[in-house]
């Protein structure tokens, strides 16, 4: 998934659009989160990523997350829209929709 999440990333770079990652990778220790910035530098994540782990509660436990990954669209108001659209052209189709929305938001 991370191509395409870079590539949504650059496409909407001047629009109101982010993504936020959650990472379950072994983050709790030093030599984890070392491996783990080298993997983010080297897949080329630019966005914002959380670790799961070292959070009380875990994040995936306030969200509910029973599997990884799991995607949730959240709108401008912040109301989570979708949740899981996985196909590369409907997610892009249903962000597109989201990001209208929150421009014409913000011409009233």
């Amino acid at each position: 998934m991370i191509p395409h999440e870079r590539s949504l990333v650059d496409k909407w770079k001047d629009r109101p659009f982010a993504l936020l990652g959650v990472n379950s990778d072994n983050t709790s220790t030093d030599k984890g989160m070392a491996l783990y910035k080298e993997k983010q530098k080297e897949m080329g994540v630019t966005w914002r990523s959380f670790r799961n782990e070292g959070n009380t509660p875990n994040i995936s436990d306030d969200w509910r997350v029973r599997g990884w990954p799991t995607l949730y669209y959240i709108d401008h108001e912040g109301v989570i829209k979708h949740k899981n659209i996985r196909g590369e052209a409907e997610m892009e189709t249903v962000l597109e929709e989201m990001i209208g929305a929150a421009e014409a938001a913000a011409k009233k």
